[in-house]
């Protein structure tokens, strides 16, 4: 009898989703002979049993589309807001899940994801994920699909600040998204040529980094470009531009979700903000803000980010065919790899402070905002 398997996407959305889907899904049905269903809006979808079912026609066409044919949301299977009320609902999704008679769900996500997924396979659920986000920052993979579509999209931004940071003799600050760890701001900076980088794993200090921009205005240069992380800090202010958990909040309904959230964009864009004007005042340089936002997870995904959504995609097929539950399915040294989801689940992969793109942006004089370099 031909297997049964689920696919969700869930946490936000991503470059390569569809690329995904697309790949275990097509392995799946060409392959193995398996019966696809797709669940709408992540977690969500398969408490309240949204599905639609994914033949080849519904796969054709999507590996080139950002976003997800799926949707995608950020709810938790043990505290899902239902009519005003945080309750527990993994239950009614086991019990969605063998109505369905399915032999597997594949779940597609970050970090948040992968946790999640996990309590749906402590409650013997055979699970197998799939690494996406655009801040690569999931444990126990190489890189995440979505890393490399939204590091162009940075890189491409820095490349168009520069002309014109350099025709008005400004400072140009740019806040790149990467959630708590700095993989896309080093990497767009590096690429782009920025100036200074300041990422969460190294906290900056003002003082370093206004010296760092009058040492490049005393030997000619009358711009720089600042490449600066969400979540970066000055160690003292962390608390300012930490994400905080939503735990708290969620019995008081999405309504208060959207107020937190918003809260915090403001709190986030006012670091930098103050990071702009403070370099302005000790710089005597004219310094203007660019938040990237959202832009850099929209849009068609690069080749590199369909290659990889695609190879982890069939890996997942073949992982389910082969009764293989309880990972993820992610690259390691260039290949798909299953690692254990319990190894994954509530790990964040960080920039090692001995990582070579840090050794090579302070041999190129770059300021990461401390004294590291000198």
């Amino acid at each position: 009898m031909a297997k049964q398997i689920g696919i969700l996407t869930a946490g936000g959305d991503s470059p390569g989703l569809n690329a995904a889907i697309r790949g275990v899904g097509k392995a799946a049905i060409h392959k193995y002979g398996m019966n696809v269903i797709g669940f709408k809006d992540g977690f969500r979808g398969l408490m309240q049993n949204r599905f639609v079912r994914l033949t080849p026609e519904e796969l054709s066409g999507i590996l080139t589309k950002g976003g997800t044919i799926l949707g995608a949301g950020r709810d938790k299977p043990h505290r899902m807001d239902v009519g005003g009320s945080v309750m527990d609902m993994t239950d009614l999704m086991v019990e969605h899940f063998g109505d369905h008679q399915l032999d597997a769900l594949v779940c597609i996500g970050g970090g948040g994801t992968q946790k999640n997924a996990f309590r749906l396979a402590e409650k013997g659920l055979p699970i197998v994920t799939l690494p996406k986000t655009i801040d690569n920052d999931v444990w126990g993979t190489d890189t995440t699909f979505g890393f490399d579509t939204a590091l162009g999209i940075a890189t491409e931004a820095i490349d168009r600040l520069h002309s014109t940071a350099h025709a008005h003799h400004r400072i140009v600050v740019v806040e790149i998204m990467g959630h708590n760890t700095g993989w896309l701001a080093l990497g767009a900076g590096l690429a782009g040529g920025a100036d200074v980088i300041l990422i969460p794993e190294v906290a900056y200090d003002i003082d370093v980094v206004a010296e760092s921009i009058l040492k490049r205005r005393a030997a000619g240069s009358t711009f720089s470009i600042v490449a600066v992380s969400e979540g970066a800090h000055t160690g003292e202010t962390r608390g300012e531009v930490e994400y905080p958990s939503l735990d708290h909040i969620a019995g008081e309904g999405a309504a208060a979700m959207v107020a937190e959230l918003a809260e915090l964009r403001a709190a986030l864009r006012g670091s930098t903000g103050r990071l702009s004007q403070a370099l302005e005042e000790m710089t005597g340089l004219e310094a203007r803000v660019t938040i990237l936002g959202h832009v850099q997870r929209g849009g068609t995904p690069s080749p590199e980010d369909r290659l990889l959504a695609t190879i982890l995609g069939t890996a997942a097929a073949d992982v389910v065919e082969a009764g293989i539950s309880g990972v993820m399915v992610g690259v390691r040294n260039g290949e798909a790899a299953t690692v254990p989801l319990e190894e994954v689940a509530g790990k964040r992969k960080t920039v090692p402070l001995d990582h070579p793109w840090l050794a090579t942006a302070r041999s190129l004089g770059i300021s990461l905002g401390d004294r590291g370099e000198e």
